[in-house]
């Protein structure tokens, strides 16, 4: 299994349909994600996902880690919107504060000391458990991170036992701050979150195949 994936982003410019047409409006910019990783392509239905529009005062990025471990049990994990402390480090508690994980739920998150945040409020957009596509938007809080939009979505790497997962996201670009220095911070924190849930998939799937090759205790 590769170390690590590569990344290669498409962008084209293109005029906004979604707002009104003006002479002089800004153009957006449509971020595309084929994501090309050990020469081969993201499937279409993924791709489709990670494809966004950006305006003129946001930045965007995208994060692909492969982990050794099955998509049931990365997905397991990850579709708990009520418990995203589990593996993001970063998050201290998490309580849902309206609807009980469908659609349209609201969570409100506490992060712990350090960072440049406090809370976050957030809406599920998606929970997808037969494509594992999850996506969330911020929507409130004390944080950096306005408008953020997080798109993460697990599938199978080819001829292997093991999952590919992609989280993407566009979010506002803070006054005084670069494009480069939001992307850097929310592209650190998005890692982090990564690599810890590969350390925790990997370990459940290993506690699973022991259990499995363990021989059951002759009865008596």
């Amino acid at each position: 299994m590769p170390a690590a994936a590569s990344l290669q982003l498409q962008r084209t410019t293109a005029t906004t349909t979604a707002l009104p047409c003006h002479k002089h409006s800004p153009p957006t910019v449509i971020w595309r994600v084929p994501l090309i990783w050990d020469s081969s392509s993201v499937p279409d239905y993924v791709s489709c996902y990670h494809t966004r529009s950006v305006g003129p005062n946001q930045c965007c990025s995208a994060v692909v880690k492969i982990i050794n471990a099955p998509v049931s049990t990365v997905w397991s994990i990850v579709r708990r919107f009520d418990n995203p402390q589990a593996y993001k480090h970063f998050v201290k508690s998490c309580h849902l504060i309206n609807g009980d994980g469908d659609i349209g739920t609201l969570r409100q998150v506490h992060v712990v000391s350090g960072l440049p945040a406090e809370s976050s409020t957030e809406r599920l957009e998606i929970l997808d458990d037969e494509r594992h596509v999850l996506s969330f938007s911020v929507i409130g809080g004390n944080h950096r991170l306005n408008n953020y939009r997080s798109v993460t979505t697990l599938h199978a790497s080819p001829g292997e036992n093991g999952t590919v997962v992609i989280e993407s996201y566009v979010v506002d670009i803070p006054a005084g701050n670069t494009k480069e220095d939001t992307c850097s911070f929310a592209d650190t924190i998005v890692r982090c979150n990564l690599e810890s849930l590969a350390q925790m998939s990997e370990n459940m799937a290993k506690n699973t195949q022991i259990k499995i090759s363990s021989p059951s205790p002759s009865s008596s």
